[in-house]
């Protein structure tokens, strides 16, 4: 951050945002004005080039050959790479979760290169989607509450030995390896399959990135009446019997 002004980038809206994830943006950016910060936000498309001068990347879910072209042109614009070089952080959800890995499984059944941002490979599920809502307790190195969610994905990912899953489910498949594992995270790249959006349900994981991007321990408090109702009442109905 330079000149006092977060800058918030969305990548590829146009291929990359289904199930609401877009509404991470709008948390992000919404948190961070609540506390005085001045934001630049940036929704980059798909035949724009990724800047180098962020200080968060947001990146959504998308279906099966979106994922593929997102991943094609983000290896090719190689920008993400310096951007991460350059200390910025990344929050991807499900597809975009996947590209960050080392590989997945593409619309054409072939192994696709991700961008090897977080040591993760996907497979394709053989049995049925992972589909519902989850609960789970994140990693508690990070300090937060138990994550909620919603999951819709065929992609079975494992984690390598450098990353660290970032949560743990009571509820849910996750990772979709049978674990318990949800999502992975190292230092600055966060990725998970939960929707909803993620950070509407779970606002001090925004927060979280907000403190890794200002480098500060602590941040303003302000008003979370609205999410902590919206994260009760979606806690309440995942845990009603079936």
């Amino acid at each position: 951050m330079s000149d006092n002004q977060l800058r918030l980038v969305w990548i590829y809206p146009d291929l990359l945002s289904t199930y609401g994830d877009q509404g991470n943006a709008l948390v992000v950016e919404r948190r961070a004005r609540q506390r005085g910060l001045d934001v630049a936000r940036l929704d980059v498309r798909s035949d724009q080039p990724i800047p180098t001068s962020g200080d968060i990347y947001l990146i959504g879910g998308g279906e099966d050959r979106p994922q593929r072209l997102a991943a094609e042109r983000l290896r090719r614009d190689g920008h993400l790479y310096q951007a991460v070089n350059n200390g910025a952080i990344v929050f991807a959800v499900c597809a975009g979760y996947q590209i960050l890995g080392h590989e997945f499984v593409n619309d054409l059944g072939q192994r696709e290169p991700g961008l090897g941002l977080l040591d993760v490979t996907t497979t394709r599920g053989e049995g049925e989607r992972c589909v519902g809502d989850v609960l789970g307790d994140i990693d508690p190195r990070l300090g937060l509450p138990p994550l909620t969610g919603f999951e819709n994905h065929q992609g079975i990912t494992h984690l390598g030995p450098t990353a660290r899953p970032l949560a743990r489910v009571s509820l849910g498949k996750g990772n979709g390896t049978g674990d318990g594992t949800e999502g992975a995270y190292n230092d600055t790249v966060f990725g998970t399959y939960m929707h909803g959006p993620v950070l509407a349900r779970n606002p001090l994981i925004a927060d979280l990135l907000l403190k890794l991007a200002l480098d500060v321990n602590a941040l303003p408090p302000i008003d979370d009446h609205w999410y902590e109702a919206l994260r009760s009442e979606r806690i309440a109905a995942a845990q009603q019997p079936a």
